[in-house]
């Protein structure tokens, strides 16, 4: 198996240091070093909760490290579209969710003094054709209606945030305020540095199998046997690795990007447009562009893979997105390519319920992209399902009893 590549987030953060020492046991064990993992370790850790967190290689070295760093509030696609696919109280739900869960993250930040590069930002979604122009207009009008801050952008007032000429095929954009960019990498080491100070532990260790034993959970790990009153299981993508039973539920689809050398300021927003299949970037401070999507193009859309290396098919689409965007756009150089795993389930929903035929075990996982908006929230009520032993109703959408969850063919 080809290593993983390393992307532009994890190469400019230090790693971390876990201990191999393991315990013998813990009140609860969280499985996973990404966002989700940390989240739910820092707020266990901030109710007191004896807690130590499992690794098996380095933090953020998954999905979080290795995506677009934006976390732009609502679900996947079109909130039009999701209501279609999940029905309106459902998508309103999960809708609202992210909004209150964006919110809470920028409290912990401040809070926490966390060091990674957080800034409130806007979100623009480009409209590339006349289908696209009809259905973001529509969608604005929607989302103001249902009581979601947004409007829409003619070309001339797109200027205002894009400083380069647009090219003739750009109509305009749906315009999201009070959203935000980030270092996800940095990000997730701040909140395992402060679950660390509150009394968590973080471990470099693989999971290999749990066992339910009456009111508590062998965990069979690379460095020896571990005993926890509960599990979290926050593997995303890797979750089926673990728990055979979610093969189908939660599968993998490689996703990919790159980055650009510093360059001067163009992009003042998060920026997104659906080329090929829904792609992003941004431009962070120093004039770095982080730029990824296009998994369209690739075999099987790169559905079912489970390696973490960018293809020259899908790296060649991504480099043609700002060119053609953009024409006097000039001097791109690409120093760095990589590729992630993203956990999907078939309605784009997260999972985030107990594991079947164990009590003691919790899922949360299938973020299809948008683990970042959706994570604090999540990890909070997650925590206190551990501690007090009941789901809150909140987390009803993401439940495994929904109707609109089904298996799917991993490849």
């Amino acid at each position: 198996m080809q290593a993983d590549s390393v992307s532009f987030w994890q190469s400019t953060t230090a790693a971390l240091p876990l201990s191999t020492e393991l315990p013998s046991t813990v009140d609860v064990a969280v499985v996973g070093g990404g966002l989700l993992g940390a989240v739910t370790c820092y707020w266990l850790a901030h109710e007191g909760v004896r807690v130590a967190l499992l690794e098996r290689t380095a933090l953020a070295a998954g999905a979080t490290g290795r995506n677009g760093g934006m976390v732009r509030a609502g679900i996947v696609g079109l909130y039009a579209d999701g209501i279609t696919r999940l029905g309106y109280e459902t998508a309103h739900a999960a809708m609202t969710f992210t909004y209150e869960s964006q919110a809470l993250l920028q409290q912990v930040i401040q809070e926490e003094a966390i060091p990674c590069e957080a800034r409130q930002t806007s979100m623009i979604r480009l409209a590339l054709t006349e289908e696209q122009l009809r259905r973001l207009t529509h969608e604005v009008a929607l989302l103001e209606t249902n009581g979601f801050s947004a409007r829409w952008l003619d070309r001339r007032d797109l200027e205002a945030y894009i400083h380069t000429p647009l090219s003739t095929e750009i109509l305009g954009g749906r315009y999201l305020p009070d959203q935000i960019v980030l270092h996800p990498a940095q990000l997730v080491q701040g909140l395992v540095q402060a679950a660390l100070r509150r009394g968590a532990r973080a471990y470099q260790a693989e999971v290999l199998k749990l066992t339910q034993q009456k009111q508590e959970i062998l965990l069979e790990t690379s460095r020896g046997p571990l005993r926890a009153g509960a599990v979290v299981v926050a593997l995303n993508a890797w979750t089926s690795q673990l728990l055979p039973a979610f093969a189908g539920l939660i599968v993998p689809v490689r996703e990919q990007m790159l980055a650009y050398a510093p360059t001067a300021p163009v992009f003042t927003t998060g920026v997104t447009a659906e080329t090929i299949s829904g792609e992003y970037w941004q431009q962070r401070p120093d004039g770095t562009i982080v730029i990824g999507g296009c998994g369209a193009v690739a075999p099987n859309e790169d559905i079912g893979v489970w390696e973490s290396q960018p293809t020259p098919i899908v790296q060649e689409a991504i480099e043609q997105i700002l060119p053609r965007l953009f024409p006097k756009l000039k001097g791109l150089q690409v120093v760095q390519r990589w590729a992630g795993l993203l956990g999907w389930t078939s309605d784009t929903l997260p999972i985030v319920d107990r594991a079947p035929q164990m009590p003691n075990v919790f899922i949360v996982g299938g973020f299809s992209g948008q683990g970042m908006p959706y994570g604090m929230l999540c990890g909070e009520l997650l925590a206190a399902a551990v501690i007090n032993g009941t789901l809150s109703s909140v987390l009803k959408p993401f439940r495994l009893d929904r109707p609109t969850l089904r298996r799917q063919e991993a490849g």
